[in-house]
């Protein structure tokens, strides 16, 4: 095949703010049946319909009227093409795109194609202006706004152009260029003058008997990103990724690098430069990164120290982690064997791995003796040393003998609505609906296995003949998930701080038989197949209002849903239903803590459940389990004791608020069966008082005994 080489005509360059003779030449107006363009020196260029330009009467570059660039040209524009026409192309139907304008008129022709733009071609006090995003668009630029600086923008690329309804100044690239008139706004439009557009594009323009004709070469975009963020002399390998473009999807066929390296031996400032050129020569115009080498990552160093080396059976170890690193950038540390203390004799070694940033890891160990001489046996270490909110091992048959403390509850007149069957979804539709007024408090608790993600919504209905007020006061989530535990503790968690809080509520308005979807944390986030979602929230309105949970598909509008759903069949398991005196107060007449005592909750004895009425069937309903009551009690407690929950029906986790504070059963962890205790509390050396609140959490297994043991 034979290849010919050819250029194109490049005429355009931008003029700096501050060039006087760039300035001058931009504000004035060629004759009007002219092709012009600024030159680089600044000057006007008057150039007739077969392209002859001819400055200051001398007529540079290529025979037939052809103005040949030396390739110093920028800003998508002005450099000359170097490379190889396929055979039969004409580079002026490849290479060139073309935009017709005619004043007056909004219809414009994109390289032979029609289109209405938002405004017309405007003649303004003899300057022609366009809609900056007409011409953003044709070009492939796009449009921002700055509300700071007050400036239209146009991005192509790393170019950058900015404009400013008023001024005549433009920016490109961060340099002020003086433009031919100033912009202006039309009916919502920033009109920009041809000429400026033209000048900071590089293109040529046509102005000849009220039709206007832009011409300019499309160019592909060299972009590429650099990796990792930081990148050590000597040790980084750096990765390049291509994000190189064309405007119009013409294939990259060829790249030029300059700074580019695999690894940089030295530290410093780098800048990489990548040209790339497409499938019918065009070069593009040059895009730069610059990166920061920093020094070579040296690896940390791993150390630490016991306060002792020998060590009798449960004796408390003190680790005193003395790490460096030279970026103090350690970000994992890794122990092995550590422990607390130890309860068997003979030697343990502990062992510290640590990590920096950069990957580069170091490991220290140390040996320490043990003992046969007892200090503490494994559960009175735990009772006297474990961390609030961590859990130790006890013997779970052991705390059926601690006698239990006699109770009795007060009740508050306080509504809650349980939404628990089905537990398990299968189908969109209503899981539950009733008509409420004052405070309530909601507990959703449900797994998807509908086969597709869905959303939850809480809609209220206003049924009255008046306005209504709904407000949102306390609310806590857990979930999506797939861990059931790992929901109830969050949501349960999340309440309980919501609940501390002790906000506003948050007013919603209804008018009458108006519906609002409320709660909206709620549908947040979709809850995928397999996923259990658990949530609290209290609810406060000024009238009666219908309550609708709603289970949808994320594509569908629930309020114009809802009327052609259907309730939710109940599973025959898990309980439904709206129940009333959902406060209770735990009286207890005896302080706590001088012997070992407990309080048992969950276990329909002591612990009675609550009767309710499922709405929807009209069935009464037990609250097995009294889950989304909300229990609170006040203990005066003896002098070192702790308060320690333990789970008698099977795992169990979730959260108190204790003082004000909330303590989750446990930080990182459940209580998997009766031979573990979490440590909710430890008193000083004085007695206290303590106000407990909570809610059994869901997900969790029932009863579960919360001891008072003092710390002998």
């Amino acid at each position: 095949m034979k290849l010919v080489r050819w250029m194109t005509v490049v005429t355009l360059l931008a003029a700096p703010l501050g060039a006087a003779t760039g300035a001058a030449a931009a504000n004035e107006s060629p004759a009007r049946g002219s092709a012009y363009a600024v030159q680089s020196n600044g000057s006007v260029a008057a150039q007739d319909w077969q392209g002859n330009t001819d400055t200051e009467g001398e007529n540079e570059g290529g025979s037939g009227g052809e103005t040949v660039a030396d390739g110093s040209g920028a800003d998508g524009g002005g450099s000359a093409l170097d490379g190889t026409n396929p055979d039969g192309v004409n580079p002026d139907t490849f290479t060139t795109d073309e935009l017709l304008m005619r004043t007056d008129s909004a219809e414009m022709v994109l390289n032979g194609l029609a289109f209405q733009s938002v405004q017309p071609l405007v003649d303004k006090d003899g300057v022609l202006y366009a809609p900056l995003k007409t011409l953003a668009a044709s070009y492939g630029y796009k449009i921002g706004y700055n509300k700071t600086t007050k400036e239209s923008t146009a991005v192509l690329g790393n170019k950058e152009l900015r404009f400013k309804s008023g001024s005549a100044v433009a920016v490109s690239n961060g340099e002020k260029v003086m433009g031919a008139a100033p912009a202006y706004t039309l009916k919502g439009s920033l009109m920009v003058p041809v000429a400026t557009w033209a000048m900071l594009t590089g293109s040529v323009l046509h102005d000849a008997d009220g039709e206007v004709r832009l011409q300019w070469t499309t160019r592909p975009i060299a972009a590429f990103t650099v990796s990792p963020k930081e990148i050590f002399a000597g040790q980084t390998m750096v990765d390049y990724r291509d994000r190189a473009s064309h405007p119009r999807g013409l294939p990259i066929i060829n790249e030029e690098w300059t700074g580019r390296e695999s690894i940089f031996l030295f530290p410093g400032e780098y800048t990489i430069t990548r040209r790339v050129q497409d499938v019918y020569g065009i070069w593009s115009e040059p895009y730069s990164v610059t990166i920061k080498v920093l020094q070579p990552n040296m690896p940390p160093v791993a150390d630490f120290t016991t306060d002792k080396s020998v060590y009798r059976i449960g004796e408390p170890i003190v680790y005193t982690d003395r790490s460096t690193d030279d970026g103090n950038d350690i970000r994992k540390r890794t122990w092995k064997g550590k422990e607390p203390a130890f309860f068997e004799p003979g030697e343990k070694t502990i062992t510290l791995q640590v990590e920096d940033g950069g990957g580069l890891k170091s490991e220290k160990s140390v040996t320490v003796y043990i003992t046969d001489e007892v200090m503490y046996t494994r559960e009175e270490f735990g009772l006297r040393f474990t961390p609030v909110g961590e859990k130790y091992a006890i013997s779970g048959g052991a705390v059926l003998d601690i006698p239990t403390v006699p109770y009795t509850f007060r009740s508050q007149k306080a509504q809650m609505v349980r939404s628990n069957s089905p537990e398990t979804w299968v189908e969109e539709g209503i899981a539950y609906e009733d008509r409420l007024k004052g405070e309530v408090r909601f507990l959703f608790h449900n797994l998807n296995q509908i086969g597709r993600p869905v959303k939850m919504y809480l809609i209220a209905t206003n049924p009255n003949r008046t306005s209504a007020k709904v407000g949102i006061k306390a609310f806590g989530m857990g979930g999506p998930i797939k861990y059931v535990s790992t929901s109830g503790r969050l949501s349960t968690a999340r309440y309980l701080e919501s609940l501390a809080a002790d906000a506003e509520p948050v007013w919603t308005s209804l008018k009458p038989g108006e519906s609002k979807v409320i709660m909206n944390d709620l549908n947040k986030v979709p809850i995928k197949p397999g996923q259990v979602f658990s949530a609290y929230g209290d609810v406060v309105t000024d009238k009666e209002i219908q309550f609708r949970i709603v289970v949808l598909d994320p594509s569908k509008d629930p309020l114009t849903e809802m009327d052609t759903l259907k309730i939710m069949p109940r599973d025959g398991l898990h309980v439904r239903g709206t129940f009333y005196d959902a406060d209770r107060e735990l009286v207890i007449t005896e302080p706590l803590g001088y012997e070992p005592k407990r309080i048992v909750l969950g276990d329909r004895k002591m612990d009675t459940y609550l009767y309710g009425l499922d709405s929807t069937t009209g069935r009464p309903e037990h609250n097995l389990g009294n889950f989304g009551v909300l229990y609170r009690m006040k203990v005066e407690v003896a002098p070192n004791t702790v308060v320690a929950l333990n789970a008698r029906g099977g795992h169990y986790t979730g959260a108190f608020l204790i003082n004000g504070q909330v303590v989750k059963v446990t930080n990182d962890s459940i209580l998997r069966n009766a031979n573990e205790a979490a440590v909710l509390y430890r008193t000083g050396p004085f007695a206290e008082t303590l106000d407990i609140v909570f809610t059994l959490a869901s997900g969790s297994n029932l009863p579960v005994t919360m001891m008072f043991l003092p710390i002998s």
